[in-house]
């Protein structure tokens, strides 16, 4: 049943467009997130591998809560790794498995989805009138914004 929420069909789509990229860029974030998680090796193995945890467990819910905006908009979230390594605008990991490498590499990342995040606000909101959505990537942005900081934190 197509939502009627006060934004055009037109709009709706464009949004969950815009959202399936967010999400994609989300999936690939986590992955390469488990990835550091997985391999990190060095003497501070330890403490990075719990660090990149609580990392990917908040990326684990924010998947969720981007494919569950994108199905209240009425539209469906993108849901396979093809469609992922299609839309995402991130790229794969390197081959380095220091705890520095990874960190400098994700934080890249988490920079990447907060200027697309902060590019879609005002876009959300004026241009396609879903001051909704436009809140929802705001609050995206802010997580990610201190993600980042926690990541900066640990570089020398």
């Amino acid at each position: 049943m197509k939502a009627e929420i006060g934004v055009t069909g037109l709009n709706l789509k464009a949004v969950a467009n815009e959202l399936n990229v967010i999400l994609a860029d989300e999936y690939v974030l986590y992955t390469k997130t488990k990835n550091a998680h997985w391999n990190v090796e060095g003497p501070d193995f330890f403490e990075k591998h719990t660090f990149f945890e609580g990392q990917f467990t908040q990326l684990d819910d924010i998947i969720d809560k981007v494919a569950e905006r994108i199905r209240t908009i009425g539209h469906y979230a993108a849901g396979s790794l093809k469609l992922y390594l299609e839309l995402t605008q991130l790229t794969e990991s390197g081959d380095k498995n220091d705890s520095q490498g990874f960190i400098k590499e994700l934080l890249m990342d988490h920079e990447t989805i907060i200027i697309r995040c902060r590019e879609n606000i005002h876009r959300f909101a004026e241009e396609y009138k879903d001051a909704g959505s436009s809140d929802f990537v705001t609050g995206i942005m802010e997580v990610h914004e201190k993600m980042a900081w926690f990541l900066r934190a640990h570089l020398d």
